[in-house]
């Protein structure tokens, strides 16, 4: 059973996104980090070599040929091919639940204050319930 976490009230997504890349680096653990949005993906790039001040997290894009050794590992849905997925965790900044979700033992959703990204993470998490995930839910808000 695929375990599925949301992360609400996030005033930065991407960097909520970086705590749980280090988490997930700290827990020896690989993610794929999914969304169409390539400048949002160029942003968490930057942002994930100097989020620590002490270290990067260590990372690189999918077509990169390190891809299949790097912890975390950023790209386009269009881009990764289901067969090939070798991740524990999923961290999806798509819109729409992806279809090969279940290839992970983990799906994050970070979900903003806007009433538009709460919206869609509703749908969501009402598609993910439905197919027997289990869900649960963090809120940021404190």
């Amino acid at each position: 059973m695929v375990q599925v976490d949301f992360y609400t009230g996030a005033a930065d997504k991407l960097s909520t996104a970086c705590r749980l890349c280090i988490k997930a680096v700290q827990q020896m653990q690989r993610m794929l980090i999914l969304s169409d949005d390539a400048p949002q993906l160029t942003q968490l790039d930057k942002l994930l070599w100097t989020f620590s001040s002490v270290s990067f997290i260590p990372h690189c894009f999918v077509d990169n040929q390190l891809s299949a050794i790097t912890p975390i590992v950023l790209g386009s849905p269009a881009h990764v091919s289901p067969e090939a997925l070798n991740y524990g965790i999923l961290l999806n900044f798509h819109d729409e639940i992806l279809p090969y979700y279940q290839c992970f033992d983990r799906v994050i959703e970070i979900v903003d204050h806007t009433s538009a990204d709460k919206e869609k993470a509703r749908k969501r998490y009402r598609i993910y319930q439905a197919q027997g995930c289990q869900v649960r839910h963090h809120n940021l808000d404190g």
